[in-house]
């Protein structure tokens, strides 16, 4: 067929697409699953807050550090062979979660779940780059993968809410496995398989881009455990050393790990940046809202996920309806402005009390608001501005910075708010040294002492920990509106998404292999 014309997909690729939402939805819940857990978790292994937040955070790091690897391994293996790789070593690791007997296990079990989850992401979109050649296709295919991912991320908070009422915390691992099933039995009759002409993965590469990440994630958690000592500037050192040497490689090698010409592009990079710092906002507020609502509230994780259900209504909204808004409008100003609205749910956030249950849940559903359509037209834009032949590239890139955000936002604004909990917090007399350590530590060890507390000491903990609620989403609010005002100076000027002025690219089949 000539190049000009693409071919359109078929019942088999819009098939195959729903067969792929499946992990799509998998990925997302995994992300905020958990979030409506902690408490009951807490209760069982009894972690510290260190290890909480690692239990929470350790597998979007793992996902983000092992992206670009999996990727170039996809493009090697076989993609539709890595998917369904990923997907069973997903399924084994999410049992062996579910099952932890101690916050090390569990906290062992979610990096592996990152890294089977590294295997999945590159490949479910660089599958759906693949098999829909046509332009309009391809833009409502990646929408839907986008939605896909956001109503996983919506769903996970609900579902865990109801799991864990209804069974007990470790029941939100196990949805993985009819997920895994459905994949491994339908992956061969839906999904064609693809391999590029890349050659053999650098491992060199590999292993200089793990130096980079690494340390760098364990600056940040140390740094946010413990506060800044050497151990911290050590590591940053080398994970700097570890980026630079990366970067260099890079630049050398006729086929790369990373294309650094992708970074190049000012859109892109534009896109990549306003979907980090949105995100960032995002997994603080999402960790500190949904223990707002348990252990300041008081409702249970049921109640909990029924009322962060308009919250995920609204990311829906956001996430179906951003592109058909950006038809007519250009997609960098509807992102702009509706970061710019969001940053009233962070405002909300920051002024709410203990008593403020109501005007939380709003807030929170102003800042989904805005994640929906960062997530939907920051994704397509990521990979509509990059080369045909780049796109696998720019796909891992983009998800790579999205699964980092959540993380980096769980780690940076929790951490933030834990700190001002100690800061604001005063322990009562009487208590011993053991009990008054776990009183000071965080808000889930000050209510495990209920009985052994005073009357005001629990209200005194609670408002605490409300103080670094607001705190976390001042934070997080400047990170949104820096975002916005970068959209609008960089983006504004992206045609609407129905004003491509004709241009279609297809990828050559001299640089793909089909095989079905």
């Amino acid at each position: 067929m000539a190049v000009g014309t693409p071919a359109r997909a078929g019942w088999r690729e819009w098939a195959g697409l729903a067969l792929l939402a499946l992990p799509t939805v998998l990925l997302g819940l995994d992300v905020t699953a958990l979030y409506l857990v902690v408490p009951n978790l807490t209760e069982d292994l009894d972690p510290t807050a260190s290890e909480t937040l690692w239990i929470m955070d350790v597998y979007g790091f793992f996902i983000a550090g092992f992206l670009i690897t999996m990727g170039t391994l996809g493009d090697r293996l076989g993609r539709r062979r890595l998917l369904m790789i990923g997907t069973v070593a997903f399924g084994a690791a999410s049992v062996m979660a579910a099952f932890a007997p101690t916050a090390m296990w569990l906290i062992v079990a979610r990096a592996l779940l990152g890294v089977a989850g590294a295997t999945l992401m590159p490949s479910t979109l660089s599958l759906i780059t693949n098999m829909f050649p046509d332009l309009r296709q391809r833009a409502l295919a990646i929408g839907v993968w986008a939605t896909m991912f956001a109503l996983g991320m919506a769903a996970g908070p609900v579902a865990g809410g109801a799991l864990v009422a209804a069974f007990w915390w470790g029941a939100v691992f196990l949805i993985a496995v009819p997920v895994a099933v459905l994949v491994v039995v339908g992956a061969p009759v839906l999904l064609p398989e693809f391999r590029t002409r890349a050659g053999r993965p650098d491992l060199l590469s590999v292993g200089l881009s793990l130096a980079a990440m690494l340390p760098t994630i364990y600056a940040v958690k140390h740094l946010a455990a413990e506060g800044i000592d050497l151990q911290v500037i050590i590591a940053i050192i080398a994970g700097g050393i570890g980026g630079v040497a990366f970067i260099r490689r890079q630049r050398h090698l006729t086929e790369p790990l990373l294309d650094l010409s992708l970074v190049t592009s000012g859109a892109f990079s534009a896109a990549l940046a306003v979907l980090l710092l949105g995100l960032i906002g995002f997994g603080g507020a999402m960790f500190l809202v949904t223990q707002f609502l348990q252990l300041v509230a008081g409702l249970s994780p049921t109640a909990a996920g029924m009322w962060m259900g308009p919250p995920a209504l609204a990311m829906l909204v956001g996430a179906i309806g951003a592109p058909l808004v950006a038809r007519r409008v250009s997609p960098g100003i509807v992102m702009s402005a509706t970061l710019a609205v969001s940053l009233s749910g962070y405002a909300l956030l920051a002024l709410a009390g203990p008593g403020s249950k109501l005007s939380v849940v709003i807030g929170f559903g102003l800042v989904y608001l805005g994640l929906g359509v960062v997530a939907a037209l920051g994704t397509d834009i990521a990979v509509g501005t990059a080369p045909a032949d780049k796109s696998g590239a720019a796909a891992a890139l983009s998800e790579t910075v999205q699964e980092l955000g959540v993380a980096t936002g769980v780690a940076l604004l929790g951490s933030l708010a834990a700190a001002v909990y100690r800061a604001r917090v005063e322990v009562p007399p009487g208590l011993s040294p053991a009990a008054a350590a776990k009183y000071q530590d965080n808000i889930s060890g000050a209510l495990s002492l209920e009985g052994e507390l005073p009357a005001w000491a629990t209200d005194h903990a609670q408002a605490a920990f409300v103080s670094g609620l607001n705190a976390a989403a001042l934070a997080g609010g400047i990170g949104v509106a820096v975002a916005s005002l970068a959209c609008f100076i960089t983006l504004r000027r992206l045609r609407p998404l129905g004003d491509q002025g004709g241009q279609e690219t297809s990828t050559s089949m001299d640089e793909v292999i089909s095989e079905r």
